[in-house]
């Protein structure tokens, strides 16, 4: 509080030069405000509202400071029906957050109509969810979606810098037993994960995953939740390629559903997600003028296309590396320089990361990188950019603000870090809410086919998420504009050889 206190005194004075003089008798208390507001009082320059308005500013940020010392683990919390199965940062925040929540409702039209649709007969009743996605407004429309259909849900965050508190909050006060706060530890992040799972008189039926840390949690701790396990869901690269590591070794432990390599993500998550959130996360975090800079993006599926077409909107000058020989030509026809990273890596003001690999960006790149630099990832795991190279006696780390890290080398040089080398946009921006509604509906869809398939329906192998579903979900999301589809004639029907109602592409298409 002290400190707190004595950076409000300080930024008073210097915005108003004639408290210098009375300084020395500001006290770092209560009594040091008091007495500052009455000076201000007798310089006439401020209104007794003004005063109050300062009051207020300085205990509200002193309450903040102090909860910002106190780890939620520490804390006890309870929600308003006196439920304490949740740990996050404020219950108290929980009206803001639903708040958020509703704002979310109105861009995510498709999961409204399915709770509409299943008030009466609701298809995950007895489903006993787990999940470890992003905890933000939008994730939250899902959770409460899902129960509405009928299911139990525990979740945790797959991301430390991705979590609105407010939102937890909102969720907690709602009865989700909900385990997340932003900037967790590497330590809180799997206390969190064990806390959704390890709960007496309740286990896991199905898992919502987004980086496989929850499936791998309870393959590598709870080995005997797996026999009720009816399915996984996986949303992203890194976590569907643990899954088929799991399966290589004959580990799966039931049906799973690639939901990231359902053609409505690839095509509209991945690719306009990306496309609108990159430009808003360097912005937010750098102030950085686009226009004219050298970019380098590494990686050209549907993440780095996203990137790559809102940077060329702006002007800016962009590189790509690829090692797929289909997607390095799709880049060369769209207009972009085909090169390898050590090519142009001295020359480039800005480099992003959109792999989904490890160790793209290393220590050795870092130390040829210009003045002044810009590292970021776009890709789902945080092992794009070798950030542990970094932790090195020689070198200096200093915050400069939220998410944004010097690196300062012996010489001087400064690379320009963005959130730890975890995702930038979830991370740094706003998300689009709307696109993000597909993949959220998507996951939805996939959880009530593996709960209501039948015994030995599915075998224990990955699946990808079924076309039929994938053009239902666009379907859903078409209602929002003024749409209206062309339907096939008979002999159209018969010349192509597909059902009048679809799906209208092969299973192999993508």
């Amino acid at each position: 509080m002290n400190n707190l206190l004595h950076r409000f005194e300080l930024s008073l004075v210097t915005r108003f030069p004639f408290l210098k003089q009375k300084k020395s008798n500001l006290k770092k208390s209560f009594c040091g405000i008091r007495f500052l507001i009455s000076v201000m009082h007798k310089t006439d320059v401020f209104t007794d509202c003004y005063c109050i308005v300062i009051l207020h500013f300085f205990l509200v940020h002193t309450q903040e400071s102090l909860e910002d010392e106190v780890s939620p683990r520490n804390k006890e919390q309870k929600n308003s029906d006196g439920s304490k199965d949740f740990c996050i940062k404020n219950i108290h925040q929980a009206a803001f957050g639903r708040r958020e929540i509703e704002i979310a409702e109105l861009e995510m039209p498709a999961l409204m109509i399915l709770r509409k649709a299943a008030q009466g007969e609701k298809p995950l009743v007895g489903a006993r969810i787990v999940g470890c996605t992003h905890i933000t407004a939008h994730t939250a429309v899902l959770m409460e979606t899902l129960s509405a259909l009928g299911a139990q849900c525990r979740w945790a965050a797959c991301n430390i810098y991705s979590i609105q508190n407010e939102v937890a909050a909102a969720l907690a006060e709602r009865g989700v037993p909900v385990f997340a706060w932003k900037g967790e530890s590497e330590d809180d992040y799997f206390w969190c994960i064990d806390s959704c799972v390890n709960v007496e008189g309740w286990e896991p039926n199905l898992i919502l995953d987004d980086g496989g840390d929850m499936t791998h949690w309870i393959y590598k701790k709870y080995p005997q939740l797996l026999k009720n396990i009816k399915g996984i869901v996986e949303e992203s690269v890194t976590g569907v390629h643990r899954l088929h590591q799991l399966y290589k070794t004959g580990k799966l432990c039931g049906p799973a559903i690639n939901v990231n390599e359902s053609v409505i993500k690839q095509k509209f998550d991945n690719f306009y997600f990306c496309k609108e959130s990159i430009l808003d996360g360097l912005k937010r975090t750098t102030d950085v003028t686009l226009s004219g800079k050298q970019v380098l993006v590494c990686g050209y599926g549907e993440v780095g296309k996203g990137c790559c077409a809102a940077l060329k909107g702006l002007r800016a000058i962009v590189y790509v590396t690829e090692v797929d020989p289909i997607c390095a030509l799709q880049a060369c026809m769209d207009g972009f320089q085909l090169a390898r990273l050590n090519e142009v890596i001295e020359m480039v003001d800005i480099v992003i990361t959109c792999t989904g690999n490890i160790n793209v960006v290393l220590r050795e790149h870092l130390e040829h990188m210009k003045n002044g630099c810009i590292v970021c990832n776009m890709g789902h795991s945080n092992t794009e950019i070798d950030v542990t190279s970094l932790m090195t006696p020689e070198l200096t780390w200093r915050r400069i603000r939220a998410h944004v890290d010097h690196i300062i080398w012996p010489d001087g040089k400064i690379i320009v870090l963005l959130a730890e080398g975890r995702l930038l946009n979830l991370s740094c921006s706003t998300v689009p809410v709307y696109v993000l509604s597909i993949t959220a509906t998507t996951q939805v869809l996939a959880l009530i086919e593996l709960f209501n398939a039948p015994e030995r329906g599915y075998k224990q192998d990955i699946y990808v998420f079924p076309r039929k579903m994938d053009e239902f979900v666009a379907a859903l999301h078409l209602q929002n504009f003024d749409a209206h589809l062309t339907e096939l004639t008979d002999e159209q029907v018969k010349y192509i050889g597909v059902n009048k109602n679809g799906p209208f592409k092969p299973s192999y298409y993508r």
